[in-house]
């Protein structure tokens, strides 16, 4: 008798230390992003279509999904953002939507320990509910693979999108990076600025394409209070001219930031500066 028992103990142990390993059949992933000065992140499984039918099949229309397999999908942002004009607080999420044929809810739900959809779904917990029209993907394109991703991002929003099968759902999130950063270039210039603090509150202005005559201010002094000029310092310099109407001056400028950016051996400055001269010349 003691030695089946040995011998069952020892199949069993065997067992527990299986070493053989098998795919997930739908794997998680994470996916950062910094957008402008707000970090997201994005956590989810991705199921496979495997020749199944998605949408109204495997994934009832008008019901909560967990957008994605396994435990609810996850999104998180460092500041505030905004979805449809409704501002949502910093923090982390599971993501829900209730895809229907023409457009899908999306979900924003105050709770991230979850398997999937809760059974005892609490609307108190819903922090955002917005609808987002849904687009679809021409005939001869179909996701096989679930994917959340970010998209068409810039300083001040980006697209996150949910595709699969044909369907592609466009979310645009936009952050406060215009006004974290007028906010800091305040406290900043209020004190004792350095050059490179004037360099870089006069490009972000010209490239937001705001307060241009302050831009031309503060990159003048940043230019004067340098002590060796750059060519991609004068490169900004000429930039920032001819947004304010300045073009004799952008031209002067991007003359030097061209001989500069030869005698640095850098092939795009000088092509950049070239191409300026030309069309400022025009």
């Amino acid at each position: 008798m003691k030695k089946y028992l040995l011998i069952l103990a020892l199949i069993t142990f065997s067992f527990s230390f299986s070493q053989i390993k098998t795919p997930q059949p739908s794997p998680a992933t994470s996916i950062n992003q910094m957008v402008g000065l707000t970090e997201f992140e994005v956590e989810y499984s991705r199921p496979s279509m495997r020749g199944r039918e998605i949408f109204g099949d495997l994934v009832p229309y008008n019901q909560i999904w967990r957008t994605g397999a396994n435990s609810s999908t996850k999104i998180s942002f460092s500041t505030d953002v905004q979805i449809n004009g409704q501002v949502i607080k910093s923090g982390k999420y599971s993501l829900f939507t209730v895809p229907k044929e023409s457009e899908w809810e999306i979900i924003f739900y105050n709770d991230t320990e979850l398997w999937g959809v809760p059974q005892d779904w609490d609307d108190k917990k819903v922090v955002f509910k917005t609808s987002i029209h849904l687009q679809r993907f021409p005939d001869s394109i179909s996701i096989e693979t679930f994917s959340i991703e970010f998209e068409t991002l810039n300083n001040n929003y980006v697209i996150l999108t949910i595709s699969w099968d044909d369907v592609y759902v466009p979310i645009t999130i936009d952050v406060p990076t215009r006004k974290m950063v007028e906010k800091n270039i305040e406290d900043v210039i209020s004190k004792q600025p350095k050059a490179s603090d004037y360099y870089a509150a006069a490009v972000f202005y010209r490239q937001e394409n705001i307060n241009i005559e302050k831009s031309v201010e503060w990159i003048d002094k940043a230019i004067e209070m340098s002590d060796k000029v750059q060519y991609w310092q004068l490169r900004q310099q000429s930039l920032i001219y001819a947004a304010n109407g300045n073009i004799k001056g952008a031209i002067k400028v991007a003359k030097k930031s061209l001989e500069a950016a030869k005698i640095a051996g850098n092939k795009d400055y000088v092509k950049m500066n070239k191409d300026s001269i030309e069309e400022w010349s025009n």
